[in-house]
């Protein structure tokens, strides 16, 4: 399986910097996306030094550990290497009045062949395509979330809420985290989405879902999510990740003249 990963962000209509940050590495098939929170631009310092943490020790990791890592050292590999960004948040915001209190949310997946293994932190969340097929594939830790697992709240209720962005995990807030790490099964065709809230809370699953069923690259796929959440208000930064497995036409070759055809 061979994968095409395309980023995009945008500021918004209505903030006047981009706390969001996003990062790839085409070598090691990694990717990240965090959305920062905290005063005086905290918030895009918190995302930036999560992307560029992670981005550094598990690209780096993954480099050296090959296709030969089954999925448990993975996701120990990654669990590890976000304590220690956690740890480095944490007591860069301790050491520093102007960093007090900010943080970020997390999504990280790295596919393997026909595998992902996908963590998250907070309201951030990927979704699959497969087919026609479209569902979000990460659960927001947020008390919304909780609100609604309680049946406290609709989900009609849920679309105006004054809770939507009161998460209940968050990356660098505290000295320790807890990562929730899924794995997937991978199909040739699949495409991920990895979003952050200022894409998911202007634009309904299905809008969203229509945009990714259209017939069109990953670029323009990427550019008409972002249209369409400043079409909707654009309140947030807007930040997408896309990444479409396809099946390795030089291993498929290769199994064609083996088998003589």
């Amino acid at each position: 399986m061979i994968y095409e990963i395309c980023t995009q962000t945008d500021t918004g209509l209505t903030r006047g910097n981009n706390e969001d940050a996003l990062a790839f590495d085409a070598e090691t098939q990694l990717c990240i996306l965090a959305d920062g929170m905290g005063g005086y631009n905290a918030g895009e310092v918190a995302s930036g030094m999560a992307a560029a943490f992670i981005k550094s020790e598990m690209g780096r990791w993954l480099s050296q550990a090959g296709r030969q890592a089954n999925a448990k050292e993975v996701r120990r590999a990654l669990e590890i290497c976000v304590e220690n960004a956690n740890h480095s948040i944490f007591n860069a915001a301790n050491s520093n009045p102007q960093y007090t209190g900010m943080g970020t949310t997390l999504v990280v997946g790295v596919f393997q062949d026909g595998r992902l293994t996908l963590g998250h932190i907070g309201d951030s969340r990927c979704y699959r395509l497969r087919g026609q097929e479209f569902q979000q594939i990460t659960k927001d830790h947020s008390l919304l979330q909780e609100q609604l697992d309680a049946g406290l709240i609709t989900p009609e209720q849920a679309l105006t809420s004054m809770n939507r962005n009161l998460v209940t995990r968050a990356l660098g807030v505290e000295d320790t985290v807890l990562l929730e790490v899924n794995e997937f099964r991978v199909e040739a065709g699949d495409v991920y989405l990895m979003c952050s809230d200022g894409l998911s809370d202007m634009v309904p699953d299905d809008g969203i879902a229509s945009i990714m069923q259209a017939e069109a690259t990953l670029q323009q796929k990427a550019g008409s999510l972002i249209v369409a959440a400043n079409n909707c208000g654009g309140r947030d930064n807007i930040s997408v990740l896309l990444a479409q497995a396809k099946e390795d036409p030089g291993k498929r070759g290769l199994l064609s003249r083996m088998l003589g055809k």
